[in-house]
Order: C-alpha cells, then sequence, then structure tokens
C-alpha cells in the first residue's frame, strides 16, 4: 500500500535490496551455478541439510534462491505481499555459517536454513519490527527477542520480516485480516481475491508459497492455526509458556505463544524444539526446559497406533457440509492407522467464556503493550496504548483507512491487572476453558486428543464488512493455553482446509506424533497455483475424498 510514512518508498526500495541480491551482488556469486538454479520449491529442511551436507548447494546459495522467489512472487508475478522487510545481513550470516559449516560441521538441523518471522517479534539488527503499524516506523529494537536469540544459536538464517493484521488483529473487531497500514495487503496464494486469515498471514502466505523454508508466527486466538489451515500447512500453538514471549510485541499474557508454521510436521518440530525453552524474563516458561523434547523423536509413522481421538460433532455441524464432508472423509485414514474414534458432542462450556475471553485480552493488552515499550523501544516516542491511539488518529487517512480502533479504545478504558472485573474473567476463562472444558472431555471419554476441522475454506477479502471467518476450533486451546496442531486435509473449492488435533497441557509431543502419522499417510498437502479466484461449482450430495 501507499502512504505518506513510506509504504510505496519502502517496497521499492526492498524491491531492489531483493533484485541485487538475488542477481548475485555478493562476495564468490559472478557466475549463476548449477546450484544457484536449483528449485527450492516444496522442499523440507531434512531435504535442505542433506543437499548442504553432499556439497549440492550451501546457505548464501539458499538464501539467494529464496530471495530470487521473493522477487519474483512476492514482490512481482502474484503479488503476495507476504515479506514486509528482508534482513540486509541475511547473505553475509549465511556466508559465515557455511564457512563455520567448513571447519566445524553444522550445529544442527537449523543451520543454514532461512527463515521468516512475523514482524511483531524483535529483532535487534538492521531490521525494524512495528506489528505492521507506522506508529513504530524507524524504531528498532535494542536486542533480540529471546526466540531469534534461540534460532540464530541453531544456525538459523533470519531472512526477513513477514506481514501480519496489523496489531495482531487486535485494533479493531471489523478488521481485515492479512491488512496493515505498513505492509499492505498481504494475498492468498490459493486464489488471489481470497483472505489470508489472521493474524500471522504473511508468515503463512509466504511458506505456502515457498519463499523461505519455515516460518515462525505468533497466536492469541487462532492467528497461527487459522493462517496455516487456509494455506495448506502445518501450524503448531503450543502450550503457552513453551516459548518465550519476551520481545514478542504482546495482547495477551494469558494467551500469547509463538509458534512454526511449515509444509510438514517434520519442519513444524524441528522449529519448535529449536525455540522451546525457560526465559527467565518470562514467568510462565518457568516449566519450559522440564517439558521441552527433541520434538523430531515424536515423528512415526505408527503415531496413532492404540490413539483414542474425540470428534467433536457439534464443531463438524457447524464447518457446513462442505467442510464436514471433507473432514468425515478422512476418518477411515485415521481408523486405517490404528486411531479409535470417539463420537463427542462438543466441548463443553465454550459458551462460557466467550465474553470474558476479551475482557481478559483488553486488560492485558494495555498492561503488557507499555512494558514492552520500555524494554524493547527506549528511544520509541510511543509509550503507552494511549500513545498509539492518538498517533492512529493523528493518521487516520494512512492507518484507519477501512477499519478503526474500537479495541484500543475499550483496553485504554479499563483499569489495571488488580481489578476485579479483570481476575474474574480470567478464574472464568480458565476453570471453563480447562477442567470444565478440554480436560474433562479428554478425562470422561478417555481420550489422546480432540479433532475437529479447524475452520472453514478462506473468505472473500472485503474492506466494507471485515472479516468473515465463519465456524472455528481455535478457541478452546487458546483460552485454555493447551497445544494445538493443524494439518492439511484437503480441499473445497480448490481452497485448503485444516483438521485439528487439541489435547491437554504439554502435550506437543504426542500430538506431533499423531500429525505426523496421518499426515505421511493422507499427503494432502497442497502447493499453491496463484489464480485471481476460484471456480465455485454446485454442491452435490457425495462426499469424495477431495471435495472440489
Amino acid at each position: 500500500m501507499s502512504s505518506k510514512l513510506g509504504g510505496k518508498v519502502m517496497h521499492r526500495r526492498e524491491f531492489m535490496e531483493v533484485a541485487l541480491v538475488a542477481a548475485g551482488a555478493t562476495v564468490n556469486s559472478n557466475a549463476v551455478s548449477a546450484a544457484e538454479t536449483w528449485d527450492v520449491s516444496e522442499k523440507s529442511v531434512v531435504q535442505l541439510q542433506a543437499a548442504m551436507h553432499a556439497g549440492h548447494i550451501n546457505a548464501q546459495q539458499l538464501v539467494r534462491l529464496y530471495l530470487t522467489r521473493i522477487a519474483a512472487i512476492d514482490r512481482a508475478g502474484p503479488l503476495l505481499n507476504s515479506v514486509i522487510e528482508i534482513n540486509p545481513q541475511a547473505t553475509s550470516i549465511a556466508a559465515q555459517l557455511d564457512a563455520e559449516r567448513l571447519i566445524k560441521g553444522p550445529r544442527g538441523p537449523l543451520h543454514g536454513i532461512p527463515i521468516l518471522i512475523k514482524d511483531n517479534i524483535a529483532t535487534g539488527d538492521l531490521m525494524q519490527t512495528t506489528a505492521g503499524s507506522l506508529a513504530l516506523l524507524g524504531i528498532k529494537p535494542p536486542r533480540d527477542a529471546f526466540l531469534v536469540a534461540k534460532l540464530r544459536d541453531a544456525g538459523a538464517v533470519i531472512l526477513g520480516k513477514t506481514n501480519l493484521s496489523e496489531w495482531a488483529n487486535m485494533r479493531s473487531s471489523r478488521s481485515t485480516s492479512g491488512w496493515s497500514a505498513r505492509g499492505g495487503l498481504t494475498r492468498n496464494p490459493y486464489a488471489l481475491d481470497r483472505n489470508t486469515s489472521g493474524s500471522s498471514s504473511g508468515s503463512g502466505a509466504s511458506i505456502a508459497a515457498n519463499l523461505a523454508a519455515i516460518a515462525v508466527g505468533t497466536e492469541t486466538d487462532g492467528s497461527i492455526t487459522s493462517p496455516s489451515a487456509v494455506a495448506s500447512l502445518v501450524g503448531i500453538k503450543p502450550t503457552v509458556g513453551l516459548i518465550s514471549r519476551t520481545g514478542i510485541i504482546p495482547i495477551s499474557h494469558s494467551q500469547d505463544t509463538a509458534g512454526p508454521m511449515a509444509r510438514c510436521v517434520a519442519d513444524a518440530a524441528v522449529l519448535l524444539s529449536a525455540m522451546a525453552g525457560r526465559d527467565q524474563s518470562d514467568p510462565a516458561t518457568e516449566l519450559a526446559n522440564q517439558k521441552r523434547s527433541d520434538y523430531t523423536r515424536f515423528l512415526d509413522h505408527n503415531g496413532l497406533r492404540g490413539k483414542r481421538i474425540g470428534i467433536v460433532r457439534s464443531q463438524l455441524s457447524a464447518s457446513g457440509d462442505r467442510v464436514a464432508a471433507l473432514v468425515e472423509s478422512q476418518f477411515p485414514i485415521l481408523r486405517d492407522q490404528g486411531a479409535t474414534l470417539i463420537e463427542v458432542p462438543e466441548v463443553p462450556n465454550t459458551g462460557k467464556y466467550a465474553e470474558s475471553e476479551l475482557t481478559v485480552l483488553l486488560y492485558e493488552l494495555k498492561a503488557g503493550m507499555t512494558a514492552f515499550f520500555d524494554n524493547y523501544g527506549p528511544q520509541s516516542p510511543i509509550k503507552t496504548l494511549a500513545d498509539l491511539i492518538a498517533f492512529n488518529e493523528r493518521h487516520q487517512a494512512q492507518e484507519m483507512p477501512f477499519f478503526g480502533q474500537e479495541h484500543f479504545i475499550n483496553a485504554q478504558a479499563k483499569g489495571g491487572l488488580d481489578q476485579n472485573e479483570y481476575l474474574d474473567a480470567l478464574a472464568n476463562n480458565l476453570r471453563y476453558s480447562r477442567e470444565e472444558g478440554i480436560d474433562q472431555v479428554l478425562k470422561e471419554h478417555r481420550l489422546d486428543a480432540l479433532l475437529a476441522p479447524t475452520g472453514g475454506p478462506a473468505w472473500l477479502t472485503d474492506f466494507i464488512n471485515g472479516d468473515s471467518y465463519g465456524s472455528s476450533f481455535c478457541s478452546p486451546a487458546a483460552v485454555a493455553g493447551y497445544p494445538h496442531i493443524t494439518v492439511p486435509c484437503g480441499t473445497v473449492h480448490g481452497l485448503p482446509c485444516g483438521m485439528s488435533f487439541v489435547a491437554g497441557a504439554w502435550a506437543e509431543g504426542p500430538l506431533i506424533a499423531m500429525a505426523y502419522a496421518y499426515e505421511q499417510a493422507s499427503k494432502r498437502r497442497l502447493p499453491p497455483t496463484f489464480p485471481e479466484s476460484v471456480n465455485i461449482r454446485p454442491h452435490t450430495a457425495t462426499r469424495p475424498a477431495e471435495v472440489s
């Protein structure tokens, strides 16, 4: 999008940076080698590491290949607009990692792997961290977020930042997911007129389009799992407290978490393993070192054998005939892999925290924003939520052309975290989402996991009316702070849909095993073809394995 505060100018400059790097404007890249025409499409982390180990390619060449795709697909061609900023140091970092590989060998499975991270995660480098807002342009954090430091230690190459729903979709109840004032609108690679869902929109679209190996998203309620589902990706929303939130622009310390977004379960497991761990600055992570694991050890083809999985019937009914038919068509695969499927009428008490969840988010948003700026924006003129509200009012034409900031205003009107309204709402959320929600239904039916459609297919982007999410299975795990994995399960009208596995706290390993076994047996990941729209055909009464 164009803006007086840097919209088009920024994009043109970034395009030139990408084009120069991709064309080989680096040391030892005067000629295009066979490696630099290597096809990175749909390559997993394991495949990329194998190619580097065999000497077919190195990290610098991988960076250039992905930058070439960004220039061709994100900045030109389909114009996905999913990458908001390129790391100008990516090629030099990759060169250092290549040299280290030759001398010492790789640090681990992420050594030299180019990844993208969401633009609400701080990096203490030459890139900005803006949450898509013009208010933070030019303000660079003094240090990396804790999870970014862990990724660098693991040898990952931070390729750039991804666009997002501005302020992680917590500015307005009428927002359009995938849009930010700084980055404009991210478009869905499966139908360019369809939405990418929010708020990790750019992370989802970029990985679906093979613009990097893997990406990091963040979620408060659905912002990893929903964009992953509509982009034919695997998304893991882990237990709150497994990954540090230090350095992530906050909404809610009760529900916020980062998580991996990838084209396969194995890649998501690698990324989750690298990010998990205790951070003394984030009290929620106190148990993380005890609970974390090398999640790749759960990549078991027999991961569904003997598992009791609860099919949430109310969610199937709410998702519509076509989505329900698609998910039900996958049940024979689950049974063939050794799972026992048990009908569960519903996850109890989900309606009892519909209002109190928002109350908690508003209180925690106000408190968390001030704390973030104190630690990660010491030079920023924006110090509080009130400052943000005032900035948006001054720059209405650029910041609020489509929707307002009523969530910000309502949050600013709240008191502190000692208020009874907040404490009562938080207690209500935890009671009904945990012990009288997910925990209750798992115990009652002796289940290893719950299963339901993640949501429906992507809706048409609509700047006038805002988002049209429809049915979603994201809130129970989000409010409880429990793990949730979505895996591609096919398409409806050519648009991807995801199938969700949910369980209790710290159950990431078993969920990864179940998701992996299903993924390997079903192979439902669908690469995009970037059509302008999709051809909607009349409904039929049949229920094929692929509903189209």
